[in-house]
């Protein structure tokens, strides 16, 4: 972590310093900007009833030097807010590494309590994982990885595509750096998605009418065979001069619709120049890892990669401006209808590489999500790269603990899951952890599955659908109570079993919402038909007597505690996994030091 830490502390100490000298070069070329305007105005003054030689030399030598100081100003404006924006993700990454990820988007648009276990998981919101990992600087990044975190791969080489990605970015923190400075300087509308997909998929107006393709192939042979028959007498030369103004004239109906589009398809040109340069970063590099070769190579267009495509939109619309000179518009539109050609080469453009554009910006959110993947890896180099494994099912961890939670406060246990069916049935006293192991399992599960490091010294996993009830709620918009919200909860997980599906399910004290008899009764029938429908998975409950389902199923079920330990009249918990059922409950001692008199 120390290494980590110097390297960006370095990056910190080298942007400081150069911030430091651009800010002083913006304050000499001001005031060299404000001297020169300043002696060009007493120059204008003190030479304006003198010969125009010497007005013309003094305006030359003052203002022609004042507007080139005014271009490189920008530039050194462009760099300080360049180096800015570098110093400040840097701090933010010093902040995450002490434990603050306060300064990174929640994600709290993506939270969705009906979700399979990304509530549960808090996955999203305050403190929650994707908080961890989000280091995006696009809104497709950010939905990325948020739908990466919601579904997560099943397939272990495409897990393992995934890791070589990730390890690949992580390997890469000066492109990551500058990958996320481009974007967040060139930063986009969370709109921008769709207001592409709806422009990429309009039909174009004026490229298949059949009055423009009269009007493109008309205009030039009308001219042509006027000009023809005047020159070997045939008609007078005046009858094109008459044509070519009739068609000056006739090109001002379009004026209107031409400046339209041109604002168009100029305002989806910047906001595709954005994303092209973070898609021209990723270009330059030679990756090694296969997903992101094959996501560079889907990128190109016979060849041509979407900067240099973009750059043929971008000519076409500049020749467009060629109608703002008076003398050329009527050169041009009395000519061949110049405009008109050029809206048609203009949706021409777009019927060619509109279908791609979505693609572009998609893959962009690729680049984005794993450029955070990329950070979390680079930012824990003590994490291990999980094992996956072909054996349906296995979750073997050792030494794992919750990436989310202080080092100094992680307490790292074992979990055991060797075959299918198998479960975990941890039983425990209030406080003493059971929730949290199921949490640290459930995150470093999930993180495993997309391709991630994990908070284990070694993790080896087979990749099911995880499904997880932690943390069910009421719902009194829908008048369901927090009983019928979990029923349906596991009604689901049951029809998701009988359809063949694989799942790793985690549950927390099930059929929490009824009396104690029912509990017991439909606690022991759902686990024997997990068992009968060959599921996994961890149950921690309350209920010491589902501890003997073990004896039904004593190479399928094993018992784990969490422990509450009265040392010196004072409870004490260890975090640490025991074997066998729990011992010691805590409820009527925590009671009775807080006063309340409990019958012995």
């Amino acid at each position: 972590m120390k290494s980590i830490t110097q390297w960006y502390e370095t990056r910190i100490s080298v942007s400081e310093n150069e911030l430091k000298r651009v800010k002083q070069r913006i304050f000499r070329i001001s005031m060299l900007r404000v001297a020169l305007f300043l002696a060009g105005i007493i120059g204008i003054i003190f030479f304006f009833h003198s010969d125009s030689w010497k007005l013309i030399l003094c305006a030359g030598c003052t203002f022609l030097p004042f507007f080139v100081l005014v271009k490189v100003h920008n530039r050194l404006f462009y760099r300080k807010e360049w180096l800015e924006l570098r110093l400040r993700i840097n701090r933010e990454e010093l902040q995450a590494l002490a434990g603050d990820q306060s300064a990174f988007e929640e994600g709290n648009e993506f939270i969705d309590p009906e979700h399979p276990y990304s509530f549960d998981l808090d996955l999203f919101g305050r403190h929650s994982l994707f908080q961890a990992l989000n280091r995006t600087c696009t809104h497709f990044g950010s939905t990325t990885l948020a739908g990466w975190l919601k579904i997560h791969p099943c397939e272990k080489k495409k897990i393992e595509e995934r890791q070589q990605a990730i390890q690949d970015m992580a390997s890469r923190p000066e492109f990551r750096e500058e990958f996320r400075i481009t974007g967040l300087m060139n930063q986009g509308k969370a709109s921008d998605g769709e207001d592409i997909r709806q422009w990429s998929q309009n039909t174009s107006s004026f490229s298949h009418a059949l009055w423009v393709k009269l009007l493109i192939w008309g205009v030039p042979s009308i001219n042509l065979l006027l000009l023809i028959a005047g020159v070997v007498g045939v008609i007078s030369l005046s009858w094109l001069g008459v044509s070519f103004m009739l068609f000056v004239i006739i090109s001002f109906g379009v004026i209107r619709k031409a400046t339209a589009i041109q604002e168009v398809y100029g305002q989806k040109l910047n906001i595709l120049n954005g994303y092209a340069k973070l898609i021209a970063l990723a270009k330059r590099q030679e990756w090694h890892a296969e997903e992101l070769q094959y996501l560079m190579r889907e990128l190109d267009i016979d060849g041509e990669s979407p900067d240099k495509v973009l750059m043929k939109l971008s000519k076409e619309l500049d020749r467009l401006d060629l109608r703002n000179n008076q003398l050329l518009y009527v050169l041009l539109e009395g000519g061949m209808f110049f405009q008109l050609h050029q809206i048609v080469r203009i949706e021409k453009w777009k019927e060619r590489y509109g279908q791609y554009v979505v693609g572009w910006l998609e893959a962009v959110g690729q680049l984005d999500a794993l450029c955070s993947l990329g950070t979390f890896a680079y930012n824990h180099p003590n994490y291990s790269w999980p094992e996956i494994s072909e054996k349906p099912f296995c979750f073997m961890a050792r030494g794992m603990g919750h990436p989310l939670m202080s080092p100094a406060q992680c307490v790292k246990n074992d979990v055991q899951i060797p075959s299918r069916p198998y479960f975990l049935i941890i039983t425990g006293a209030n406080m003493a952890g059971k929730s949290t192991y199921l949490r640290t399992i459930g995150v470093n599960y999930l993180l495993a599955c997309m391709g991630c490091p994990v908070c284990c010294e070694s993790l080896m996993l087979y990749p099911a659908r995880l499904v997880t009830s932690l943390r069910t709620s009421d719902s009194l918009s829908d008048n369901e109570s927090y009983f019928f919200a979990e029923l349906k909860r596991l009604k689901r997980i049951i029809g998701w079993l009988n359809e063949g599906q694989q799942l790793f399910i985690i549950l927390d004290e099930i059929l929490k919402g009824t009396n104690s008899v029912d509990k017991q009764k439909g606690s022991f029938d759902l686990i024997k038909q997990f068992m009968n429908l060959q599921a996994n998975g961890i149950i921690a409950t309350h209920d010491l007597l589902l501890g003997k389902l073990a004896n039904q199923f004593p190479q399928k079920i094993q018992n784990y505690c969490f422990e509450a330990d009265i040392i010196d009249n004072e409870l004490h918990f260890s975090y640490k996994l025991r074997e066998g059922v729990a011992q010691n409950m805590n409820a009527c001692f925590l009671m009775k030091k807080m006063g309340i008199t409990i019958q012995e």
